[in-house]
């Protein structure tokens, strides 16, 4: 749900963490310029051409409308296990998706190791929450 609901303002977003960073930038001046260049990116495409902010608009109600699912492992986690499945496959796909288009699209491989470190986050719970389904449907 959070990455969903931040995905509307990134603009906003990543202006404050500039400023945020400001006292910090000459501890990690790579972060800083990296975040800077993000910010100025988003600034000028709104500025000169705000309709592509629809793509992450969509891409915001993606992350919202999946979050949505895991309310069935929730209510019901034996029927609804394969929302678990689904969860896990998709966290196994972020290693080829940032290893493949991260370097194509001039990501810093720092940041694309933060987005990496994502998939094992997201493993580690519901792969616990798969063994829990499964002692549930043995019980």
């Amino acid at each position: 749900m959070v990455s969903g609901a931040t995905a509307f303002p990134l603009e906003v977003e990543t202006r404050y963490l500039v400023r945020g960073l400001a006292p910090f930038a000459g501890h990690a001046p790579s972060v800083a310029r990296w975040i800077g260049r993000v910010h100025d990116g988003l600034a000028d495409t709104g500025h000169r051409y705000p309709f592509l902010a629809y793509g992450t608009d969509w891409l915001a109600f993606a992350h919202l409308t999946i979050a949505v699912a895991f309310w069935g492992p929730i209510r019901d986690p034996v029927r609804n296990v394969w929302v678990v499945q689904f969860g896990m496959l998709a966290c196994l796909g972020i290693v080829p998706l940032a290893l493949i288009c991260g370097p194509i699209r001039g990501i810093p491989l720092g940041w694309t190791c933060a987005d990496l470190s994502f998939a094992v986050l997201g493993l580690v719970p519901l792969v616990l929450a798969y063994r829990h389904i499964r002692a549930l449907e043995g019980g």
